[in-house]
């Protein structure tokens, strides 16, 4: 399964107004600013996102986008559903071996409870591999 730039963006967008949650609304402008992104782009995203009544939006001056519930209550796979569309790495095939079509199932299985296991609230509060360095190495 490959997530498009609409998934990993939406999630920029997500995981932005999950750290100023409960402050005042953020504009889709600050968000494209900080994470270099087209602001335009983040535009189109954000309207599948408020139709799905995970986001609202604040008119006026001061206005912006802010999340509709708790972050800890919206999934990694709430928001991919809503961009991407359902989770399916490959086409289960009726026909298709037993052993091919049960392993299709089992990674669709561990993508979903993956996806849908981690919240918003974790990802805006993810401080990395507590500063353990990744190395490549070369033989």
């Amino acid at each position: 399964m490959k997530i498009s730039t609409k998934g990993r963006y939406g999630l920029t967008i997500m995981i932005a107004l999950a750290k100023k949650h409960g402050d005042k609304p953020t504009s889709l402008k600050s968000i494209a600013k900080d994470h270099n992104l087209s602001e335009h782009y983040l535009e189109q995203l954000i309207a599948p996102l408020r139709n799905a009544m995970l986001v609202k939006s604040v008119r006026g001056a001061y206005g912006g986008y802010m999340l509709a519930k708790d972050p800890e209550t919206i999934t990694a796979g709430d928001i991919i559903r809503v961009l991407e569309g359902p989770i399916t790495p490959v086409e289960i095939i009726d026909d298709e071996e037993p052993a091919k079509r049960d392993l299709w199932i089992k990674i669709r299985d561990a993508v979903k409870d993956v996806l849908d296991s981690t919240t918003l609230q974790d990802l805006a509060e993810y401080e990395g591999d507590n500063g353990q360095d990744n190395y490549m190495f070369y033989i």
